[in-house]
């Protein structure tokens, strides 16, 4: 048995020790005191281990398509060339007839990265009268002979100053092939490309025979593939349904050529043909030229409305 000295000196410790805080144990009956340890926050643990922590949740990637999204036709409502013409000119009533425009859409299924049809073609109904040419040759000659010919502008240091200067007084621009260097060491393109008038090689603008070339241009017209559709003026509001036929079928039959030349690789389909107005909607052709109703006489779609 302790002293009473002892005891005191043993109380006389605990008094002086610093107070501690209670703890949840201290509070919990012996015999669950052990449990309470293991169920602390700082001891806690997950069946998978990292539940405590943020996971890094990576952006799902976006599908992406080889290929123009192509749609499917069968329950689409497609026309005749004469019910489509009879819609278009009764949406553009009121308009000035010589301001307003066919326009064709040949909707291609293609590869996204495959080539790109560019050409020019020549309408058996021209309608675009107002052609602009100038050409760029070397001075002499050749820019007297493109000038009598009926350039408005020909030549070399004077063309490209005002080209420079942006003073455009031309449409349509034919490189002789002498300049073709001089053409892009001057970055003449950062001004005529946005214009659509830098020439290339696949338009014959860049070539040796001036006069050849500049009698193609009057009247042709300039069409190049976009996001898989090729667009193009087909004609006026004034054309008769037989008319804008025969400028449909040539231009058809040009996109198909092109197609046919292209390399086995990279193929090409047409899927759609859209017809469409200044002001109309675009309607699809079904590729028939009759009208659906009897009634209708090809003779109401000619002339003014």
């Amino acid at each position: 048995m302790a002293s009473t000295t002892q005891c005191l000196a043993s109380m006389a410790r605990l008094s002086l020790s610093a107070a501690t805080r209670p703890t949840a144990i201290s509070r919990i009956p012996t015999f669950l005191a052990p449990v309470a340890a293991v169920a602390t926050p700082s001891t806690v643990r997950y069946a998978s281990g990292n539940a405590m922590k943020t996971k890094k949740r990576t952006p799902k990637k976006k599908k992406t398509y080889k290929t123009f999204r192509t749609y499917d036709l069968s329950q689409m409502e497609q026309m005749t060339l004469c019910d489509a013409m009879r819609v278009l000119r009764a949406v553009e009533v009121g308009n000035p007839p010589s301001s307003v425009k066919y326009d064709l859409a040949i909707k291609l299924k293609t590869a996204k990265n495959g080539p790109v049809l560019r050409s020019t073609l020549r309408l058996p109904f021209p309608f675009q009268t107002d052609t602009r040419i100038a050409v760029l040759c070397p001075d002499g000659p050749l820019a007297t002979e493109a000038r009598e010919n009926g350039a408005v502008e020909a030549g070399q240091e004077g063309l490209i100053q005002n080209i420079q200067n942006g003073n455009i007084q031309f449409n349509k621009l034919i490189c002789h092939i002498d300049c073709e260097p001089l053409l892009k060491s001057l970055h003449l393109g950062k001004i005529l490309g946005p214009k659509g008038l830098m020439p290339n090689a696949k338009t014959k603008t860049i070539t040796t025979d001036i006069k050849g070339t500049m009698s193609d241009l009057v009247g042709a017209e300039e069409f190049r593939e976009r996001a898989g559709v090729v667009r193009m003026a087909i004609g006026q509001l004034l054309f008769t349904p037989q008319m804008l036929a025969d400028n449909i079928k040539v231009f058809m039959e040009k996109i198909k050529k092109d197609i046919a030349n292209l390399d086995d690789n990279s193929p090409k389909v047409i899927e759609e043909v859209v017809l469409s107005t200044t002001h109309g909607p675009g309607i699809s052709l079904n590729g028939k030229f009759q009208p659906a109703d009897e009634s209708l006489k090809i003779q109401e779609l000619e002339g003014p409305m």
